[in-house]
């Protein structure tokens, strides 16, 4: 699972999902990528799964970038606990993805296989996703395999 080395805080107020992805919206290393259209919490279990479905498409061809990492943690109380006692411990760890973010990119392939692959990976996703295409920063043009 994907989780910080250390952090500066251990726990973390909930915060808000407000707005557009103002950065990551573009596709920058790979070919393709998955782009997310509604913002959400992305758990590190999520994350992991929707890698090992690229990975496991591609066949060991090709690369895979992963854009986003989880680095807020998430607290829990134990089950059955009365109210007050403080914040609980740090259960999980979650990516704060807003709408126009790209999670995932793959590079190297064909265009029909990495399509294949993103689609597999945004059902595992629990947003609704779309596959992105890179833009040529100089035509203008979605880049053509």
């Amino acid at each position: 699972m994907l989780m910080p080395k250390r952090v500066k805080y251990r726990k973390q107020f909930r915060g808000r999902m407000k707005g557009k992805a103002q950065r990551g919206n573009k596709v920058d290393m790979g070919e393709m990528g998955l782009q997310a259209l509604e913002p959400a919490w992305i758990t590190s279990r999520q994350i992991e799964a929707a890698r090992r479905a690229i990975v496991r498409h591609l066949k060991r061809r090709g690369k895979v970038y992963i854009r986003i990492f989880p680095d807020k943690p998430v607290t829990q109380k134990p089950a059955e606990t009365r109210m007050g006692k403080g914040k609980g411990a740090v259960d999980h760890w979650v990516a704060v993805v807003k709408p126009g973010r790209v999670m995932f990119e793959v590079g190297g392939v064909d265009f029909e296989v990495a399509e294949e692959a993103l689609r597999l990976a945004g059902y595992k996703m629990p947003i609704k996703t779309k596959i992105v295409r890179r833009i040529d920063p100089i035509s203008g043009q979605e880049v053509t395999g």
